[in-house]
């Protein structure tokens, strides 16, 4: 198998033209202006290029598709009630991931094993499982070929591309194929932001060495994934690319409706300060969760207006930071009042998510003398490394923390480019 054959032109000559398409090659290339509204339809997911193209890809195959509430078609249908009906593919089980196929538990939860009531398919549970036990779930099943369909979030310890490699995994071992079929990356797909993970520090929020705003689509990851990390027992794969995404679209540019990937993702802005902000769970800080802007709203009690004052001292691009207080309902602090920050994005072209999640440490830690690290050393598994904790303890600014990474980062960068597959 060739990744540049299976994995760009897919299956069929049809398939490679809608892949050309996909990567500016073709009319879809010549996409309308940017800005919020602006290309409202231009963006069509793998989705929605397979089901045009009347399920090509998948004819004679039984058919199991990973996804949860993010897997829809532009007019808001589930895709799975959109193929289960569908004569043309043979759609057999569904398998959901954390938060579940339907999207009913919280953060460190699934719903387990159980029929759909809306369509009587077998949903089986795939949350924190791996290796030969996925395997032998695919197996039971009766599928064969596993298909991948979920909204990611740009940053390396959310669990859906985990999911997404665990899913390669195991269907190279249970002998199954498996398609990706494409979404955007919400925060775009420019850059690639912050440390490498070091596998020591390996877990289900970062299984591997990708920095940890990774900048690339599910696709694109599947192919980085297959090619080099599981190059001795390759999985199967093809992905089917988006048509009209360009690489520096914001999830508003693309005209596709947002449902919350998981329950604190509840807008495309949270997305956007996600890859940083969420270090704040590997300390004593509420990170925003039992409010209606987590990630955006950090505090705990104690803080007072000394916090955002500092962080505005350091007049990082695009963000600006106001003195603010709540009272989460559920998680840190819940039915408390606390004290903090509230990031407000002003010019997200040049916003880093990254630099600034490691300012935000650094100041806090300056600025609030109950700052405190998680028991378990949970930072490290966020960053991947005992460096961000390591070098904040002992005094570091945030421009050293941030060189501390950049070796790292550039070996990634210059991996990731392999892989891309749109342009501008």
């Amino acid at each position: 198998m060739s990744l540049s054959r299976r994995g760009v032109l897919a299956a069929g000559g049809a398939m490679g033209a809608l892949a050309a398409t996909a990567a500016g090659t073709g009319p879809a290339s010549a996409a309308p202006g940017r800005g919020p509204g602006h290309g409202r339809g231009r963006v069509r997911t793998g989705f929605d290029r397979l089901a045009a193209d009347g399920y090509r890809l998948l004819r004679g195959q039984k058919v199991g598709v990973v996804t949860n509430p993010t897997g829809i078609t532009a007019d808001v249908r589930h895709i799975v009630d959109v193929m289960h009906p569908d004569e043309r593919v043979n759609l057999t089980a569904v398998f959901g991931p954390e938060h579940g196929f339907r999207g009913t538990a919280q953060a460190g939860g699934s719903e387990g094993r159980y029929d759909d009531p809306a369509t009587g398919l077998p949903v089986y549970d795939t949350y924190l499982k791996s290796g030969q036990d996925l395997a032998d779930i695919f197996t039971a099943s009766g599928v064969d070929t596993v298909v991948f369909d979920i909204q990611d979030a740009g940053a390396r310890f959310y669990t859906y591309i985990w999911t997404l490699y665990d899913c390669m995994e195991a269907a190279a071992l249970a002998g199954k194929r498996l398609v990706v079929l494409d979404r955007p990356n919400p925060v775009t797909g420019r850059a690639a932001l912050g440390p490498v993970l070091d596998p020591a520090f390996a877990t289900f929020v970062g299984r591997r060495e990708i920095a940890q705003a990774h900048g690339m689509t599910v696709a694109e990851l599947a192919l980085f994934f297959n090619a080099e990390f599981l190059h001795e027992n390759p999985v199967r794969l093809d992905v089917v690319t988006m048509s009209g995404w360009r690489r520096s679209d914001f999830f508003d540019d693309t005209g596709l409706p947002w449902v919350p990937p998981s329950p604190n993702m509840p807008t495309p802005e949270t997305a956007l300060v996600y890859s940083g902000t969420c270090l704040f769970e590997g300390t004593n800080l509420s990170e925003g969760r039992g409010t209606t802007r987590p990630f955006e709203l950090l505090g705990a009690e104690g803080i007072d207006h000394r916090w955002a004052a500092a962080a505005n001292a350091l007049e990082l691009p695009g963000v600006a930071f106001r003195e603010a207080y709540f009272a989460p309902t559920f998680s840190k602090f819940q039915g408390k009042t606390v004290g903090g920050v509230q990031l407000h994005v002003q010019d997200r072209e040049v916003f880093d998510p990254v630099r600034t999640g490691i300012a935000l440490l650094v100041t806090a830690k300056r600025t609030w003398s109950g700052f405190a690290w998680r028991p378990d050393n949970w930072i490290d598994k966020l960053t991947g490394n005992t460096r961000v904790r390591t070098m904040i303890d002992a005094g570091a600014d945030t421009d050293e923390v941030v060189r501390a990474w950049q070796r790292d980062l550039s070996a990634f960068r210059a991996k990731r480019r392999r892989y891309l597959r749109y342009q501008g």
